[in-house]
């Protein structure tokens, strides 16, 4: 006798699928760019109404094979700039801007959760950001006012791929936090100029690295096995000018004709990117043009205004 307060099974017996185990289907993507080509990436600015300036970024995902679980990952994150705002009555007079910027991981960015409390990698990551910013605002156009800038990891790069038989990364690590940081400054900057905040050049980031006596430009760490060591900058193409180094190598003190053979390599990358945040930005003003001619247009003048 059926129940028929309840939905019944099938009358015969069923058998659960049974999945392979994703440890024996991994299988490592490799580089298939030159070693100077750079990845596609996207940016759109004016994403977040309440901000004075926002955009958003995402990087091309490293291409792998296909499997249940994704053995790559990719970057993307958004900044959103609230300010100038002027500070607090308590505050002493500066004549300068005063910077704050942030960088802060989506608790789901990464394979392993993160906190919702700011950690010691995120504090090192927002003070890179902040002394790059600062080497490009003319902070004396805003006295006694504040800017915040706020840079969400939606999806971090992790350094290498995931091993369930171990449960943890093998690989070099940081690799992948620089690149966190070189989008981290990019998307600042398209923020900034959405926000039409006063900068003394297009600030762009770069990162680079070495792989057995070659230079890598956007190197992905899941695509290589052995990276001895990498570089991130922040470049102003205009003026010629570095305002960020950061270098690392797993074998210990970068050499000197190491670490400059790798910073003219970051420059190279931060000069690629710099043509696409020039392109995207002046595509998002022709249509904050378009827009605001099209809105003047349909709102009728006021008779009691004219003369």
């Amino acid at each position: 006798m059926s129940d028929r307060r309840r939905i019944n099974g099938p009358a015969s017996g069923t058998q659960p699928a049974l999945f392979q185990h994703e440890s024996r289907t991994i299988a490592q993507p490799h580089r298939s760019r030159k070693p100077n080509e750079l990845r596609r990436l996207f940016l759109q600015t004016g994403l977040v109404p309440a901000a004075s300036g926002s955009a958003y970024l995402e990087l091309e995902a490293p291409r792998g094979n296909k499997s249940f679980v994704p053995t790559t990952s990719t970057i993307k994150l958004s900044c959103a700039i609230q300010g100038p705002k002027p500070l607090s009555r308590n505050a002493h007079f500066s004549p300068n801007l005063h910077l704050t910027a942030s960088v802060k991981f989506a608790p789901f960015a990464t394979r392993k959760r993160r906190g919702y409390l700011r950690d010691n990698v995120e504090r090192d990551l927002g003070s890179h950001l902040q002394n790059a910013l600062n080497g490009v605002i003319i902070p004396d156009r805003y006295p006694k006012s504040a800017l915040e800038v706020a840079v969400t990891v939606l999806e971090g790069e992790e350094d290498c791929l995931w091993n369930e038989d171990q449960g943890q990364e093998k690989g070099v690590g940081g690799i992948g936090l620089m690149n966190v940081l070189a989008a981290s400054i990019n998307v600042a900057v398209a923020a900034l100029v959405d926000a039409k905040i006063d900068c003394l050049d297009m600030l762009s980031a770069g990162v680079a690295a070495q792989e057995l006596s070659t230079e890598l430009l956007d190197p992905c760490p899941s695509e290589h096995e052995e990276l001895s060591s990498a570089c991130v900058v922040g470049y102003l193409p205009n003026r010629d000018e570095l305002v960020e180094v950061w270098c690392k190598s797993t074998i210990g003190k970068v050499s000197d004709s190491t670490s400059e053979d790798l910073i003219n390599a970051a420059t190279k990358a931060a000069r690629g990117t710099y043509k696409v945040l020039t392109e995207v930005i002046k595509e998002s003003l022709e249509q904050k043009s378009k827009l605001e001619t099209a809105i003047s247009k349909e709102v009728p003048a006021d008779d009691s205004m004219k003369t």
